[in-house]
């Protein structure tokens, strides 16, 4: 069982006379932020010398200082950049200016689980994990509301590791909806397998096959794009509120009758056993490593070109199309 805590189970004054050093102001970066300080806490953000995000976080009156700066200054430093940076951007900057009985903060474990980080012994290591995108993450807040997030500890060098992150996860606003505490190791494989085997690359294929099967057999890519792509979101949003059983309430009994045939016929005990690969990829540290290697070689070995190939697909053509006739979708 999954242990669950909320505001009256976490103490802010854990973070009462520290400084919190948040890396990247990006999504993430700028939510943590203004959380954190209209929840009180000392709030600094710590950007690259030309970064275009000094601005923006000055103009919320938060003060910004270099990388290095930042960390020296800082109690805590969580680390909100992308997973490809952060190993270097920690051992070069931030490691040195690291002290005992500091706490080093991530949003996600794949740094510290695949040992791309190997954290000094006397400082707490911990994770708070949002599962919502930072947009999300701020606007929640500003309603008085929160998004459910995910704590977890690594190494406990000061007996308060738990404690700190579960205030942490309050002054984001966590403390509001709920906090789950977890493991780096299961936050990082089943993050990673989600995205791989469902929310990204599965649903994407999923839709990309659906519509050229139907283009293929002589259907307009109009229609195509209707029924395979554009109704995903209508699908998708109807289980966020109600579960798989909330949506098959709400659709017709045809569209359910046809869930129930056809849905094992395309999604097969091959399909499962191909997830399953993807799960041990990710276990064993092989696509850690591919993806590691990906970026080291600057994106050129399949990244760049699957990209592009990808956006070239009839399917962006067509939908850029309809989506143009949607005023609802307009900025």
């Amino acid at each position: 069982m999954v242990n669950k805590y909320y505001d009256k189970d976490c103490n802010l004054e854990m973070l009462a006379n520290k400084t919190v050093a948040i890396m990247g102001f990006g999504s993430q970066g700028h939510a943590h932020a203004l959380n954190l300080k209209e929840s009180g806490v000392n709030v600094i953000v710590g950007l690259g010398e030309n970064s275009k995000s000094r601005k923006v976080a000055e103009e919320f009156g938060i003060k910004v200082y270099n990388v290095e700066e930042a960390a020296k200054k800082a109690d805590m430093v969580m680390m909100l950049v992308p997973d490809e940076i952060s190993a270097d951007l920690y051992h070069e900057k931030i490691e040195p200016n690291m002290e005992k009985g500091n706490t080093l903060m991530y949003a996600h474990g794949f740094n510290i689980h695949y040992n791309l980080v190997t954290p000094q012994e006397d400082i707490d290591v911990i994770m708070v994990a949002p599962k919502g995108p930072g947009h999300t993450v701020r606007s929640q807040y500003e309603l008085g509301h929160g998004v459910p997030s995910l704590i977890a500890v690594y190494q406990d060098a000061t007996g308060q590791a738990k404690e700190k992150a579960l205030a942490y996860a309050s002054g984001i606003g966590a403390g509001r909806a709920g906090i789950l505490e977890t493991t780096f190791k299961e936050e990082t494989e089943t993050d990673l397998f989600g995205e791989q085997a469902v929310l990204c690359g599965g649903v994407t294929e999923l839709m990309k096959v659906g519509f050229e099967t139907l283009v293929e057999a002589g259907y307009e890519p109009e229609m195509a794009y209707f029924e395979c792509i554009h109704e995903m979101k209508l699908i998708v949003d109807m289980i966020n509120e109600g579960g798989f059983a909330g949506m098959r309430y709400s659709i017709s009994n045809t569209a359910e009758y046809g869930d129930y045939v056809a849905g094992k016929r395309v999604i097969t005990d091959e399909t499962k056993q191909n997830m399953k690969e993807v799960l041990n990829d990710i276990q064993t540290g092989k696509f850690a490593s591919d993806f590691m290697t990906e970026f080291s070689s600057g994106r050129k070995i399949n990244f760049l070109t699957t990209r592009r190939k990808e956006s070239e697909h009839q399917l962006e053509e067509v939908g850029k199309e309809l989506r143009d006739m949607m005023s609802w979708l307009k900025k």
